[in-house]
């Protein structure tokens, strides 16, 4: 499985999937879902996980995993994909999971996997009363072609006729549910006489991405704590204060994320366009630093080269990770020097201005796959707003890349960085597997 590949694609390929009125299923990147899912089940399942994939997507992940059969697969990795199935059945907003399990009965699908977590959709989403309300041709279509159209059929008979627990209907359906009482009266609703005009719900019950609120102005302390912390203490703010908040601040970001085996190579981009004028002063060396600190925590083996002049440091600037933004940007030298260490993998962070011989970087990256380095090399763009003009601002068009304005950010990029090399895909495993204990559905 192509993680970076398909990860990226995960991320901008934002076309719905689409059933017609004939039956007939539009779904234009179905065959690299299906490769991927036959390359590695469960990697491909937890990718769907990261934060910044799109709720498309996302479907897509749902509908491969249950239309596939789970056999030879260990326990352990079935029970993997069960927990992620029902993350994404109610991670997502209610109409791109009903669109997904539609799409289940036109491809023929109904393994024991795919029975369980439609009959979990229909009858144990949070929002099951409204849902049926709203969508009950849909969820009829759904369930009965979980349990079959007979089968089904004659459990709702049999519960309209009192049966709460016989043999029969524990067999058929019961076993299915992890509360029958609750089961019961939804197959009960699910085939009484329907509303006309009722609103289906629109949110995800367990949203798989949390909702940020960012300001609506931008300034250098409003993008993240860590950042703002480090803006102090670059204007020569009282670092016997800032420092330990700093440290907290740091440890909050990284709580509960893993170790990262690999050995990593930072090539930091300290010049003095990453300090910044005016209104914009240390916005974008703050929030480099702040990734600086973040991937100390993080990785077993980090090694960090500036690109820059150390002697244009203002006081109080120092001594924060070594950063001290200043001269010219020589990012091709960074990235030779940055190879010489064999790590597995390169991180260049810069704003994106290359002064120093223009077009340099975007000729060493050129030549290096014929001087035989197979060294993955990723650019991490820093911007002061999500919406900033980088047309001008690319210095190697050739490398993967990634910007990043805001702390937040840094969720959805860690594991697009690491994803690269193959420590980094072990750590989005363990990354996304973590979170997926932690979940709660």
């Amino acid at each position: 499985m192509d993680t970076p590949t398909l990860l990226t694609h995960f991320r901008t390929h934002d076309t719905p999937l689409v059933l017609s009125r004939g039956g007939d299923l539009a779904w234009d990147d179905a065959e690299l879902h299906r490769a991927a899912q036959v390359s590695d089940p469960e990697g491909y399942a937890l990718l769907a996980l990261v934060p910044g994939v799109l709720p498309w997507q996302r479907a897509r992940v749902l509908l491969t995993t249950l239309a596939t059969s789970q056999n030879g697969l260990d326990d352990r990795t079935r029970a993997t994909l069960a927990k992620v199935t029902r993350a994404l059945m109610f991670g997502l907003p209610p109409g791109y999971t009903v669109t997904a399990l539609l799409a289940l009965r036109r491809l023929r699908a109904n393994h024991k996997h795919t029975t369980r977590a439609i009959v979990a959709f229909v009858l144990e989403h949070p929002d099951a009363a409204a849902l049926i309300e709203a969508r009950r041709p849909a969820l009829v279509d759904c369930f009965e072609h979980a349990l079959g159209k007979a089968t089904a059929r004659g459990c709702a008979r049999s519960i309209r006729e009192g049966d709460t627990g016989s043999d029969r209907l524990r067999r058929s359906l019961l076993r299915f549910t992890s509360d029958p009482a609750v089961a019961i009266e939804r197959v009960r609703a699910l085939y009484a006489p329907g509303t006309y005009g009722a609103v289906a719900p629109q949110e995800a019950p367990a949203p798989l991405d949390p909702v940020r609120e960012h300001p609506p102005v931008v300034t250098p302390t409003n993008r993240g704590d860590i950042a703002a912390t480090l803006v102090h203490l670059f204007m020569g703010g009282p670092a016997a204060e800032l420092r330990p908040a700093l440290a907290g601040y740091v440890a909050e970001a990284t709580r509960g994320l893993p170790r990262m085996a690999g050995g990593v190579a930072l090539v930091l981009d300290t010049s003095g366009s990453m300090r910044g004028y005016g209104e914009r002063e240390w916005a974008l060396m703050s929030q480099a630093t702040a990734l600086r600190l973040v991937l100390a925590e993080l990785c077993d083996r980090l090694t960090v080269i500036e690109s820059g002049d150390a002697g244009a440091a203002p006081a109080g600037s120092t001594g924060v990770g070594g950063a001290a933004p200043g001269g010219a940007t020589d990012l091709a030298s960074g990235l030779l020097d940055a190879l010489d260490g064999g790590p597995d993998l390169v991180v260049i962070v810069t704003d994106g201005y290359e002064n120093v011989l223009p077009g340099d970087l975007a000729r060493v990256v050129a030549t290096l796959p014929r001087a035989g380095v197979t060294t993955p090399v990723v650019l991490c763009q820093a911007t002061f707003t999500r919406g900033d003009d980088l047309t001008l601002r690319d210095p190697a068009p050739g490398l993967p890349r990634q910007p990043f304005w805001h702390q937040d950010d840094f969720a959805g990029l860690l594991p697009w960085m690491f994803g690269h090399c193959g420590p980094g895909r072990d750590w989005i495993r363990t990354t996304m597997t973590s979170r997926l204990e932690g979940a709660r559905t």
